[in-house]
């Protein structure tokens, strides 16, 4: 069947529906409704759709659209639930479940007949990881339901007016009810505020006479200080005081009328270090890691016990032969900082007596290659740019090197360009079913590297690799397993990964062949050497991407900074490939 999505932005939940409706065999085209009612409607003729489905959209589509077609739209709350803040509401109110509803278009907001619904537990994670796991579950189940129910065409969808659906209209969640009463607030009430906000629209406060938007929170159990303090930074966070405890935020974004240059969301430190210091700190250096001289940086644990409650971005933990090095950065995106602080993780996750490393494990991104807000916020984006990708190369070819025991990389949710090219670069990756995979680089202007031309065709082969990287579409798990990116699905709700992750990396380590699977593995190393040694594709990448990022004119800049300040950019059609890889 012909389909036609249309949605605000190509975002996570938009690309799952894309490749799993690809995945059945419809015939499906992309319109990012960001560019107006006219794109909308442009598409619409040119594509003649059998069906339109609006995944995601903060918009009304156009009148003459949903009269002339039917017009399923995805809404993040259970039947009868209207309004746009919906799953913010779940979390201000404490809901234990939560729901999804496919629902038809008409003039009233979130007022048409029900297709498909689906529930869903509400854990204790931030709205975007929810958004991203539980909400993308559920919501794709109900839609490849909805779906088949309209092919069938003898599906009578439900109206909101019956007697068991109970109407709730839930107003737009205003910055005034989110706002943080630093004396009075508890630390459960803060950690439920920044959760409801973590990364849209963030929580506005005031920071050295700034305004700024808060995004993330995380608790802390041992420092403590006057409400509302900064006691701390650690590893690119603050530690800010509560009335009865303090919370970690990772990021903060300046407002847009603070006269900062770049108002986006970056390391809540380097935010804090272009602010004028507190009265009586006096002026200084700034510290080596770019957090304000003003603030003592606290140690991050890499092994931390389990009674403690406090926020790091990387941990190592052991249970026998398995080593398990989990990494959660926000967004998916690696630092220059981060991936060194992960390199040097890494290594000392080799010093430790096991057989089997597994990498990643968590729920949610396990990661999106460099980080493109720190670099667009960076003096010298090319410079930055250059050393981000270095250490992502140095990550990676650390983890092609290691020959003395069996690397898992564990997939818990999604990952795009070099994150996939991560992954790769272990001898078992392994998925969660509702993972969606990204593996290019095209559409921010870049060749690629992360020894990518040699992962990528080791494991799919040279046409299926050159197709994956210029075409540059979302893959679902099931295709990456079917085409070789993927070595096993693992097919949990997003709470269950890591349990089974551990479960499987046991029995792996129990293998009976484990230590010929080891031995096979560095003779492969050294036969692959011999062929061509890892250096000369490194070697050939970076001189590709080199002459892109130092190259003013460049494609990869505009996309960047358009990217980063979320403007559309280029054509409305984001599965259109554009220039040059």
């Amino acid at each position: 069947m012909d389909i036609l999505l249309v949605a605000s932005a190509f975002n996570s939940l938009s690309q799952r529906v894309y490749a799993e409706l690809s995945d059945q065999g419809h015939r499906v085209e992309v319109v990012l409704a960001s560019h107006g009612p006219e794109a909308v409607r442009a598409a619409v003729r040119e594509t003649r759709p059998e069906l339109v489905i609006a995944p995601m959209l903060k918009t009304a589509l156009p009148e003459d659209v949903w009269q002339e077609h039917t017009c399923l739209i995805v809404h993040p709350g259970p039947p009868g639930d209207r309004g746009p803040s919906s799953l913010d509401w779940s979390i201000a109110e404490e809901a234990s479940r939560w729901g999804v509803t496919v629902l038809q278009a008409e003039a009233a907001m979130d007022a048409g007949d029900i297709w498909a619904d689906g529930s869903f537990p509400v854990p204790t994670v931030g709205k975007s990881d929810l958004y991203r796991n539980e909400v993308s579950d559920a919501a794709t189940a109900a839609v490849l339901l909805a779906v088949e129910r309209f092919v069938d065409g003898s599906f009578k969808p439900k109206a909101q007016s019956d007697p068991g659906i109970a109407v709730v209209w839930r107003d737009f969640l205003r910055q005034e009810r989110r706002r943080i009463d630093w004396e009075n607030d508890s630390t459960a009430t803060v950690l439920r505020k920044l959760r409801g906000a973590d990364s849209q629209p963030g929580v506005l406060d005031e920071l050295c006479g700034r305004e700024v938007f808060l995004h993330g929170g995380h608790g802390e159990d041992r420092l403590r200080g006057r409400p509302g303090a900064l006691l701390a930074t650690r590893s690119g966070a603050v530690c800010r005081a509560t009335r009865d405890g303090a919370v970690w935020i990772p990021e903060l974004r300046p407002r847009k009328n603070s006269g900062d240059p770049a108002p986006f969301r970056r390391p809540a430190a380097s935010v804090l270090a272009g602010f004028p210091a507190p009265p009586g700190t006096g002026q200084g250096t700034p510290r080596h890691d770019g957090g304000p001289h003003w603030l003592p940086e606290d140690a991050a644990p890499l092994e931390l016990p389990p009674e403690r409650t406090t926020w790091t971005d990387i941990r190592y933990r052991q249970y026998g032969e398995v080593g398990f090095l989990s990494f959660s950065f926000p967004g998916g995106a690696m630092s220059t900082d981060q991936c060194r602080r992960l390199l040097a993780a890494y290594r000392r996750a080799l010093t430790r007596p096991t057989s089997v490393l597994v990498l990643g494990g968590a729920r949610d991104f396990f990661s999106n290659g460099i980080h493109l807000n720190v670099i667009e916020a960076s003096a010298d984006p090319a410079g930055e740019s250059w050393a981000n990708l270095n250490a992502m190369n140095d990550l990676v070819e650390a983890v092609l090197r290691t020959t003395d025991r069996l690397v898992v990389a564990a997939l818990g949710g999604n990952a795009a360009a070099g994150g996939v090219m991560l992954a790769l670069a272990a001898d078992h990756v392994w998925c969660r079913t509702g993972s969606v995979l990204n593996p290019h680089y095209r559409r921010m202007g870049l060749y690629g590297s992360e020894y990518w031309t040699y992962t990528l065709p080791r494991r799919t082969g040279a046409e299926t690799a050159a197709r994956l990287t210029t075409e540059a579409l979302p893959v679902s798990a099931v295709t990456a397993a079917r085409i070789g990116l993927v070595d096993r699905l693992v097919p949990v709700p997003a709470q269950d990964f890591a349990g089974e992750v551990e479960h499987l990396a046991a029995a792996l380590a129990q293998a009976p062949d484990l230590r010929a699977r080891i031995a096979a593995k560095a003779a492969a190393r050294r036969a692959d050497d011999a062929r061509r040694p890892l250096g000369e594709y490194r070697r050939d990448e970076l001189a590709r991407m080199r002459a892109i990022f130092f190259d003013p004119r460049a494609p990869y800049h505009a996309l960047r900074s358009a990217f980063v300040r979320k403007q559309p950019s280029g054509s409305a059609n984001p599965l259109a490939t554009g220039g040059a890889r």
